[in-house]
């Protein structure tokens, strides 16, 4: 781009995410008994001015006296703007410096606070306009210098018009202000930016949205701290996922749709197009025909602990990778095992159910307490693990049974073989994954192997039970009760009804599916899959991705990154270095992690680079994928 353009760029809610008017209330009302009600009132008139609603003039000299702010409070102002900086301001600090010399800003704000904070980003201080704040002899601030054209109405239009800027004119901001540059004819283009605020009335204005300065230097291909402007990323959240992935993702600068149920894999596969990350929970199947018709997908989150409804090898191959959340639910569905215990131990839905009925049962038959009892545990990870030390301060007696060797918590016992435990146990609780070898691994001669009276828990997955055979033991009455939380075919939407052998069954609790949905872990996966995404996106780390070879990696400082996807067959780490070399680029630092299918390889490299270089990298034989990160 030619040295006669200029970028305007606006202060508040721009540079920075907050007014700093705002922010100074904050600090000067500090004990004010009315602080909440006045700052409401000030930020009010902001909206109202940056809305173009009133009178910018009025509206500034109302503000500053409800404020009642000091020159004491500018310094701890100054600390809070430096930490609230936008995003991608932050990002972009290397193009703010190169294009210094056309970078201006225009803010009404004031200048004894925007120096400090935007010259750390390259910014020249002969090129930022604001007003300036008046004191009297004891420091108060009690006005502005009502000469400056920034404190008049219109002002940022007669200051562009003293300014005679001979070339073109970028102006982004988020106020109307901003726009009524570009509405005088003053600039070629008017951006509103709403990486932190939407003005609705701005918005309907204006000709071009920058969702964040990463896609106004995309559009306007100007060099850019990451390889992809954020908004450019498609999010499909399905199954009523968290409203906190949703944000954390918005935050983000990504592009996000929800939808409250699951998809077909038909109506997948058409949603899917274009899509970048993909959010399920567990009724959604992502297969290999879904995946087929994935042309932009980067990565999956199941925002649960399973992940048997995705076909991780074929997301492997297609170089896309996926994450679940693995501890995040774990004290849910322990806490959910250890009520249904005790109340099928003392048959508390029965009696319920008769209370409800205007039955009053008191009796102490067939109740007893879990003290003593001895509970026994098929799949000891993170769940199963966690259950036996509740269990066991309850005062019952553990045994665990795992076809892995895993290592016991407390007084814990291992059993040998599943029949030993199902010999011993009083309660036998399920916690296996869903892999397909495990379907149907509960049937009849696990029940037939239970002792006469025992209760049986299931809040695994639905397909590992035989239910017919569950059925069948609890009316013989082999089984004293039951609780299930999962089902081999479960209803896509809670419209849909819910069908089942065991509706009506005495003694036995059904529930949709909700061991691991509690308000806690609903917010902990929240945060944890988005996180883990945005990550692999943003840096390439593919730590605690379930199907990808696992890399922590370095913060990346002044290279670019090139992350190369491939096939793991002999050679492809020669010829990626044999093309770095052709090009004559300098490696800064290589990571190589490979699995059986594929092999991951990120190298670094300096920031001199010929554009041929991205060609030949995504032409090595046995690409997967190549992108690259700057």
């Amino acid at each position: 781009m030619s040295k006669d353009k200029y970028f305007i760029i606006d202060f508040d809610s721009t540079f920075t995410k907050v007014e700093a008017l705002d922010e100074l209330g904050e600090l000067s009302l500090e004990g004010h008994p009315e602080k909440e009600r006045v700052l409401q009132q000030v930020k009010q008139l902001t909206d109202s001015a940056m809305a173009g609603e009133s009178s910018f003039a009025d509206g500034l000299r109302k503000r500053l006296a409800l404020l009642k702010a000091h020159e004491r409070h500018l310094p701890h102002l100054i600390n809070r703007l430096q930490d609230k900086v936008s995003e991608s301001i932050r990002r972009n600090k290397e193009f703010l410096t190169e294009y210094s010399d056309q970078i201006f800003i225009v803010s009404s704000g004031f200048k004894e606070f925007i120096t400090p904070i935007v010259t750390e980003y390259g910014i020249k201080e002969e090129n930022i306009y604001a007003n300036t704040f008046k004191l009297d002899e004891n420091g108060n601030i009690t006005g502005f210098d009502e000469d400056n054209v920034l404190s008049f109405d219109k002002g940022k239009i007669k200051l562009l018009e003293q300014l005679a800027l001979s070339g073109d004119v970028y102006v982004i901001g988020d106020g109307y202000t901003d726009y009524e540059i570009k509405e005088a004819g003053l600039a070629n283009k008017f951006y509103a930016f709403t990486e932190n605020v939407t003005r609705d009335s701005v918005v309907a204005k204006a000709e071009h949205i920058a969702p964040s300065l990463d896609e106004f230097l995309y559009q306007n291909k100007l060099p850019m701290a990451i390889s992809y402007p954020k908004n450019r990323i498609s999010v499909l959240l399905l199954e009523n996922i968290h409203p906190k992935a949703v944000e954390l993702f918005r935050r983000e600068g990504y592009q996000v749709e929800t939808i409250s149920g699951a998809l077909s894999e038909e109506e997948l596969c058409e949603k899917i197009q274009n899509v970048s990350i993909l959010g399920i929970r567990s009724k959604t199947h992502v297969t290999r025909k879904v995946l087929e018709h994935a042309n932009r997908l980067m990565s999956v989150g199941a925002f649960c602990i399973g992940t048997n409804q995705i076909d991780l090898n074929a997301c492997l191959e297609a170089g896309i990778t996926v994450f679940n959340a693995p501890y995040s639910n774990t004290r849910s569905v322990v806490e959910m095992a250890i009520g249904q215990i005790i109340m099928l131990s003392r048959g508390i839905v029965d009696k319920s159910n008769k209370m409800h009925q205007g039955i009053w049962d008191k009796s102490a038959a067939g109740s007893f307490e879990v003290r003593d009892k001895k509970l026994g545990i098929v799949g000891y990870g993170n769940i199963g693990a966690q259950l036996s030390v509740l269990a066991e301060a309850m005062g019952m007696v553990v045994y665990y049974y795992d076809v892995v060797e895993k290592l016991q918590l407390g007084n814990a016992r291992k059993c040998d073989t599943l029949q030993e435990l199902l010999e011993k146990a009083d309660f036998v609780s399920l916690h296996v994954d869903g892999r397909p070898d495990n379907k149907n691994m509960f049937g009849a001669a696990e029940f037939a192997a239970m002792k006469p009276g025992s209760i049986f828990l299931n809040l695994s997955r639905g397909h590992v039970v035989d239910i017919a055979a569950l059925v069948e033991n609890l009316i013989s009455g082999k089984l004293r009760g039951a609780a299930v939380d999962v089902f081999p075919q479960e209803p896509a939407t809670n419209s849909e009804p819910f069908v089942s052998e065991l509706r009506g069954l005495p003694n036995v609790i059904l529930t949709p599916h909700i061991g691991g949905s509690t308000s806690e872990a609903q917010v902990n996966i929240a945060n944890f899959v988005p996180n883990r995404i945005m990550d692999y996106i943003n840096s390439g780390n593919t730590y605690q991705s379930v199907n990808f070879p696992n890399i922590q990696l370095p913060e990346l400082k002044n290279a670019h990154r090139l992350i190369h996807i491939h096939e793991n067959v002999p050679g492809v780490l020669a010829d990626i270095n044999n093309v770095l070399a052709k090009n004559q680029v300098n490696i800064l630092g290589q990571y190589l992690k490979t699995n059986e299918r594929v092999g991951y390889v990120i190298t670094d490299i300096n920031k001199k680079y010929d554009k041929q270089l991205v060609n030949d990298m995504r032409h090595i034989q046995h690409t997967i994928k190549f992108r690259m990160l700057y």
